[in-house]
Protein backbone atom coordinates (compact mmCIF):
# COMPACT_ATOMS: atom_id res chain seq x y z
CA UNK A 1 0.00 0.00 0.00
CA UNK A 2 1.57 3.47 -0.63
CA UNK A 3 -0.50 6.82 0.23
CA UNK A 4 0.19 9.04 -2.55
CA UNK A 5 -1.01 13.10 -3.21
CA UNK A 6 -2.72 13.63 -6.57
CA UNK A 7 -5.71 16.39 -6.29
CA UNK A 8 -6.59 15.72 -10.26
CA UNK A 9 -7.05 11.94 -9.54
CA UNK A 10 -9.35 12.26 -6.92
CA UNK A 11 -13.30 13.34 -7.64
CA UNK A 12 -14.40 16.42 -6.51
CA UNK A 13 -17.13 15.21 -4.03
CA UNK A 14 -14.54 13.06 -2.55
CA UNK A 15 -11.32 13.36 -0.04
CA UNK A 16 -8.99 10.71 -0.58
CA UNK A 17 -9.93 7.40 -3.72
CA UNK A 18 -7.90 3.97 -2.90
CA UNK A 19 -6.61 2.75 -6.29
CA UNK A 20 -5.03 -0.45 -5.51
CA UNK A 21 -2.48 -0.43 -4.05
CA UNK A 22 -2.27 3.39 -3.64
CA UNK A 23 -4.19 5.57 -1.52
CA UNK A 24 -4.82 8.76 -3.34
CA UNK A 25 -5.37 12.05 -1.26
CA UNK A 26 -6.08 15.40 -2.49
CA UNK A 27 -4.23 17.19 0.53
CA UNK A 28 -1.12 16.45 2.10
CA UNK A 29 -2.22 16.72 5.54
CA UNK A 30 -4.49 14.37 5.03
CA UNK A 31 -1.83 11.87 5.89
CA UNK A 32 -1.85 12.56 9.09
CA UNK A 33 -5.63 11.98 9.52
CA UNK A 34 -5.71 8.09 11.32
CA UNK A 35 -9.53 7.74 10.32
CA UNK A 36 -9.41 8.57 6.51
CA UNK A 37 -6.22 6.45 5.74
CA UNK A 38 -7.80 3.74 8.36
CA UNK A 39 -11.08 3.96 6.03
CA UNK A 40 -8.89 3.37 2.45
CA UNK A 41 -7.48 0.38 3.79
CA UNK A 42 -10.54 -0.94 4.61
CA UNK A 43 -10.96 -0.48 0.56
CA UNK A 44 -7.57 -1.73 0.26
CA UNK A 45 -8.56 -5.18 1.54
CA UNK A 46 -11.31 -5.05 -0.21
CA UNK A 47 -9.95 -4.90 -2.85
CA UNK A 48 -7.07 -7.91 -2.20
CA UNK A 49 -10.29 -9.86 -1.58
CA UNK A 50 -12.30 -9.61 -5.05
CA UNK A 51 -8.56 -9.89 -7.18
CA UNK A 52 -8.89 -5.80 -7.59
CA UNK A 53 -10.92 -6.47 -10.83
CA UNK A 54 -14.28 -7.54 -9.69
CA UNK A 55 -14.18 -4.98 -6.91
CA UNK A 56 -14.43 -2.36 -9.31
CA UNK A 57 -16.93 -4.04 -11.46
CA UNK A 58 -18.88 -4.88 -8.18
CA UNK A 59 -18.77 -1.38 -6.90
CA UNK A 60 -20.31 -0.01 -10.13
CA UNK A 61 -23.20 -2.34 -10.54
CA UNK A 62 -24.20 -1.75 -7.08
CA UNK A 63 -23.80 1.99 -7.01
CA UNK A 64 -25.76 2.26 -10.29
CA UNK A 65 -28.37 0.20 -8.39
CA UNK A 66 -28.60 1.95 -5.58
CA UNK A 67 -28.56 5.07 -7.48
CA UNK A 68 -32.00 3.66 -9.48
CA UNK A 69 -33.53 2.74 -6.37
CA UNK A 70 -32.69 6.12 -4.01
CA UNK A 71 -32.39 8.71 -6.70
CA UNK A 72 -29.78 10.49 -4.93
CA UNK A 73 -26.16 10.41 -5.70
CA UNK A 74 -24.86 10.84 -2.40
CA UNK A 75 -27.24 8.71 -0.81
CA UNK A 76 -26.34 5.79 -3.11
CA UNK A 77 -22.43 6.40 -2.28
CA UNK A 78 -23.01 5.55 1.27
CA UNK A 79 -25.38 3.25 0.56
CA UNK A 80 -23.19 0.74 -1.04
CA UNK A 81 -21.93 -1.86 1.04
CA UNK A 82 -17.78 -1.55 0.80
CA UNK A 83 -18.77 2.14 1.89
CA UNK A 84 -20.67 1.28 4.64
CA UNK A 85 -18.09 -1.10 6.20
CA UNK A 86 -15.75 1.22 5.84
CA UNK A 87 -17.69 4.36 7.23
CA UNK A 88 -18.87 2.03 10.00
CA UNK A 89 -15.37 0.87 11.35
CA UNK A 90 -13.23 3.88 10.09
CA UNK A 91 -13.08 4.84 13.64
CA UNK A 92 -11.18 1.55 15.04
CA UNK A 93 -7.84 1.23 14.26
CA UNK A 94 -7.61 -2.62 14.69
CA UNK A 95 -10.36 -3.48 12.91
CA UNK A 96 -8.65 -5.06 10.12
CA UNK A 97 -6.21 -7.12 12.79
CA UNK A 98 -10.32 -9.19 13.77
CA UNK A 99 -12.30 -8.70 10.37
CA UNK A 100 -13.21 -11.66 8.68
CA UNK A 101 -12.94 -12.17 4.96
CA UNK A 102 -15.47 -11.26 2.53
CA UNK A 103 -17.06 -8.64 5.92
CA UNK A 104 -18.37 -6.28 3.53
CA UNK A 105 -21.15 -8.70 2.76
CA UNK A 106 -22.85 -8.16 6.01
CA UNK A 107 -23.40 -4.19 4.65
CA UNK A 108 -24.78 -5.40 1.50
CA UNK A 109 -28.31 -5.66 3.18
CA UNK A 110 -30.12 -2.57 5.03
Amino acid sequence: MFVVVQPFLVPKRATGITLWPFIVLRKKEQKLDNTLINHEKIHIRQQLELLVILFYLWYGIEFIIRLIGLKNWDKAYRAISFEREAYSNQSNPDYLKQRSFWRFLKYLHS
